[in-house]
C-alpha cells in the first residue's frame, strides 16, 4: 500500500505513517523516498505501533530547522486514543514524572526526581464514550506538551485506563495495536513566513476505532 502524503513541498513532507512501520530508517523514510523519488530524513519519532501524521524533512537544513521547532515546543501534536473505562472528569491535564527503562523498553510513573526521570505533561478531553463487547471505552483527544517515550500510554495506564490493545501496559482488549493515532500536526512553516501547516489524519475504521463516530479526518482536533 502506498504511503498517504498529506503535504509536500521543497522542504518537507507530512505523511501518514502506517501502523507497524518504524518512523526511522529502515522504515518510513525509505518507503517515502522510494515512492516519491527523493530522499527524506526523519524529524521526530512515533512508536512503531502508532500510525498517523508524521513529519519528514527533504534536506539536512530542513531537518535541523524542524527539530529546533520541536525543542522550542513550537509544534502542536495531538492524538486520538481509545482508553478502557471513562476518566473521572470530561477534560483535564496529567503531569507526571516518567522513567524509561531502556533494557525493557517500558516507561513508569515515579514519585520523585532522580537520574533518567523526566517530567511529562499532556492535556486531554473525552470526545465520546461507548459500551462495547469489551466493556466501556472512551475516545480521548490528547495534546502533548512533552514527548516522552510511551508517554500517553503510560500516563493513562497508570490511572487504570490503559489504551485498548496495549498489552504492554495492562490492557486485556485484543486489537491490532495500542489504540493511539497521531491525529493532527500544526506548526509555522520554517521556510515560508506567515504560512502555517495544519494537517489532520484519521485512524482506520477498525476495532476499537469503529466503536466511535468521531474519528473522521474532519474531526477538529485543535486544543481549546
Amino acid at each position: 500500500m502506498p504511503v498517504r502524503i498529506l503535504y509536500c513541498d521543497n522542504h518537507l513532507v507530512v505523511c501518514e505513517k502506517p501502523i507497524g512501520v518504524s518512523s526511522e530508517s529502515p522504515g518510513l523514510p525509505d518507503l517515502v523516498s522510494a515512492q516519491e523519488g527523493f530522499p527524506v530524513f526523519p524529524v521526530h519519532r512515533l512508536d512503531r505501533t502508532t500510525g498517523g501524521a508524521c513529519i519528514l524533512a527533504r534536506s539536512a537544513q530542513a531537518c535541523a530547522a524542524l527539530q529546533r521547532l520541536f525543542r522550542q515546543d513550537c509544534i502542536t501534536k495531538e492524538y486520538l486514543a481509545v482508553v478502557s473505562g471513562v476518566p473521572e472528569t470530561p477534560a483535564g491535564t496529567y503531569t507526571d514524572l516518567l522513567y524509561h527503562d531502556q533494557r525493557t523498553n517500558r516507561s513508569f510513573v515515579v514519585d520523585r526526581q532522580r537520574k533518567g526521570v523526566r517530567e511529562a505533561r499532556c492535556e486531554w478531553r473525552v470526545l465520546e464514550t461507548a459500551e462495547t463487547p469489551e466493556g466501556l471505552m472512551s475516545l480521548v483527544r490528547v495534546c502533548l506538551h512533552t514527548g516522552r517515550t510511551h508517554q500517553i500510554r503510560v500516563q493513562f495506564a497508570s490511572r487504570r485506563m490503559p489504551l485498548a490493545g496495549d498489552r504492554r501496559y495492562g490492557s486485556r482488549i485484543k486489537a491490532e495495536a495500542p489504540a493511539l493515532w497521531s491525529a493532527q500536526i500544526r506548526f509555522a512553516h520554517p521556510f515560508a513566513a506567515g504560512e502555517t501547516v495544519d494537517l489532520v489524519s484519521a485512524p482506520p475504521a477498525v476495532f476499537p476505532w469503529s466503536c466511535f463516530a468521531g474519528t473522521d479526518a474532519a474531526l477538529p482536533c485543535s486544543a481549546e
